[in-house]
């Protein structure tokens, strides 16, 4: 089977491209970190495969998600590379196409984003670029399906010859260094020439990962010259010949055609929403928005038509069939009381979610969640971080896992670990039922600004924490976080929609199975007893649990043992949270158990809770991630600990101070 290696810089299209290619989605961001590990797919109508590796700016790995691509081509040999560029940012670009183009295999370049480059006034010549490059270059606009003909096309005929390959001369010293070092690679170990300079010139460019893999692999040609070629600075002259090499190449292509209007108006937006003083309450004020239109304009107005129906007519249906069919009545509370109240309890709130990832979507689709990144960076900086650790926590608004995946593209372990830890306290989409129920039922003039504040709350306390654990992990080193702002775009609803759906269905998934066998053990729990089955559920397993830490969280203005036990299976998945108090409460719709909540809360009470509930113990998935990515047992246990004490001492001081003002 052919094989296409699909690599790139972050934010030159790659990803969007791939999806155009193959006929697969995949995560579309504007910020590094988005592709933490390769993805595959088929060319539509070939056996062509495509990888699609990470977004890098070099092949001399600095985080984890680099190390796979040049891992990848240490230990494979794709028969063709499509090298995806920014075409208005072919100087920084063009670095790592150098460095692809000498690894041997045929290369494509595909300049991307060619509208971009059209805006500001220039273009290239594309003849001269094939001639220099010694590679094929297409045009391409992979947001408007641009180009995407010719190079489908291209990548189906496989590598065309198009002259002599690239090979830079670099100063006398280190062509004769590549030179004795290749030749010795070629008669005592078999490699290629093309592999064997290519090896040469990385190590003597002080590529770790390949200095790994040539102790591992005992090649002493390239480990006895070490420290020669350290002392000589060598690694400095091969930037500056790439550099120059690209400057001259680029001046002989470039073309003038056109006025820069697009990119005038792109900075003239950026004055005000990247303002030193301006940014952060635009940032704000874009999140409230947001929350506007997801709990008071279009979503709850969507759920509350869901849930009239979910507990209405599905209901009301299916347990006159049930009766209809004979089933026995524990049969019926399972399917009636159980399933449809608990699992369609939570299904309820898919229009809220769904519109929260369209809008999500939207502010990536248009570029502005690179802009995000760029104002978060000065409060990160307060704290020891940069803005290269505020991404995983945007990312985390969706789920805590993608998001502590995310930080694999911060170069310092300690960062990492941070970022690792404080991650879970970002609200992620598996709270918004939950923050839905309690809003209603007591904030329902201001339901926006109450989840707009539970949301920057958990942002408050997480940077609070990053800054306890920089003194406490005595950070000194930092990460250089480099963001590329693209041009602003009108956003398409194809993409919007994609991005909202890849989003969305592993909610309506979750509802399918972790919130279906969630729902039947809390029914198991709540209807079962010591005595067997009992008709009464307050002597239940369920409410034994919940009475026996009733004075636990007592002063935390939770006097209910069925929120206590609904608080337990949302360790499993918060989404179950919302289901749980359903079964327990014996309701068949959102509008029931709001009027039972009423009895039991008030809205400080219910505030306290909220914070609770953003901030006590992850759910399982989470912390099977924290275990993973730090490959520690002891930082997940400590997550579950120092999550629980942060949430419940917050929710205490909250609720005991917010008493004495009541």
């Amino acid at each position: 089977m052919t094989t296409v290696a699909l690599l790139g810089n972050p934010n030159t299209g790659k990803t969007t491209l791939f999806n155009e290619l193959t006929d697969k989605y995949a995560y579309v961001g504007n910020w590094t970190g988005v592709t933490v590990e390769k993805k595959m797919g088929k060319i539509k109508h070939s056996e062509i495969e495509v990888v699609d590796l990470p977004g890098v700016y070099s092949l001399s790995p600095i985080t984890k998600d680099e190390a796979v691509v040049t891992n990848y081509l240490l230990t494979n040999r794709p028969d063709l590379v499509l090298n995806v560029t920014n075409a208005s940012q072919l100087k920084r670009n063009l670095l790592l196409s150098i460095e692809v183009l000498e690894f041997g295999a045929p290369v494509i370049i595909a300049l991307n984003m060619i509208d971009d480059l059209k805006r500001t006034g220039h273009y290239y010549d594309f003849d001269t670029l094939t001639e220099q490059l010694g590679c094929q270059v297409k045009a391409t606009n992979a947001r408007n399906k641009e180009g995407l003909d010719d190079l489908r096309t291209a990548l189906l005929q496989g590598p065309q010859p198009t002259g002599k390959k690239l090979q830079l001369t670099y100063p006398f010293m280190i062509e004769q260094a590549i030179r004795q070092a290749s030749q010795q690679l070629v008669s005592d170990f078999d490699l290629t020439a093309d592999f064997a300079r290519w090896l040469t010139i990385q190590f003597i460019n002080q590529n770790k990962s390949i200095r790994a893999y040539a102790k591992h692999m005992q090649l002493t040609p390239l480990m006895s010259q070490a420290a020669y070629y350290d002392a000589q600075k060598f690694d400095d002259q091969i930037f500056q010949t790439r550099l120059t090499f690209i400057e001259q190449t680029l001046n002989q292509a470039s073309e003038n055609i056109a006025s820069t209007s697009h990119i005038q108006m792109t900075a003239k937006i950026d004055k005000w929403i990247t303002h030193p003083l301006l940014g952060l309450p635009v940032f704000v004020g874009i999140f409230f928005l947001m929350f506007k239109l997801s709990f008071d304009w279009v979503g709850t107005p969507m759920s509350d038509l869901l849930d009239g129906f979910l507990s209405g007519p599905v209901s009301t249906t299916a347990s006159h069939l049930l009766t209809a069919a004979g089933a026995i009545p524990i049969l019926r509370s399972l399917v009636v009381n159980g399933l449809i109240a608990g699992v369609g309890g939570v299904l309820v709130f898919i229009p809220q979610i769904f519109v929260l990832f369209a809008c999500i979507s939207l502010l990536e689709d248009s570029g502005y969640m690179a802009r995000a990144a760029l104002v978060t960076d000065r409060i990160m900086q307060m704290i020891g971080l940069n803005g290269k650790a505020f991404i995983p926590l945007i990312i985390g608004f969706g789920c805590n896992v993608t998001g502590i995946m995310a930080a694999r593209t911060i170069e310092q372990p300690k960062e990492r670990l941070i970022t690792t830890l404080i991650s879970p306290f970002m609200s992620c989409s598996a709270r918004l039922p939950i923050y839905s129920l309690f809003v209603a039922a007591f904030f329902p003039r201001n339901q926006a600004l109450i989840v707009l504040s539970i949301y920057f709350l958990g942002i408050a306390v997480a940077l609070g924490m990053a800054k306890i654990y920089q003194i406490l992990f005595n950070v000194k080193d930092s990460s250089v976080f480099i963001v590329e702002l693209p041009q602003y775009h009108l956003p398409r609803l194809d993409i919007i929609w994609r991005g909202t759906w890849d989003k969305g269905k592993g909610f309506i998934k979750k509802a399918g199975t972790i919130i279906f066998a969630g729902t039947v053990l809390i029914w198991l729990l709540s209807s079962f007893g010591t005595s067997g089955l009992v008709s009464d559920i307050d002597n239940s397993f369920a409410a034994m649990l919940g009475k026996g830490l009733l004075p636990l969280f007592a002063p935390l203005g939770i006097t209910t043992w069925q929120v206590i036990s609904a608080l337990f299976t949302g360790i499993l998945a918060k989404e179950v949270i919302s289901s749980s108090m359903m079964v327990m409460f014996h309701t068949a719709n959102q509008t029931g158990l709001i009027a039972m909540m009423a009895r039991y809360f008030t809205p400080l009470s219910a505030y306290a809770t909220l914070v609770f509930i953003l901030l006590y113990v992850p759910c399982f998935a989470t912390i099977g991630t924290i275990k993973s990515e730090t490959g520690s047992t002891k930082w997940a246990l400590y997550s579950v600990v120092s999550s629980l004490a942060i949430a419940y001492g917050l929710a205490l001081i909250i609720y005991q101070v917010g008493s004495l003002f009541i």
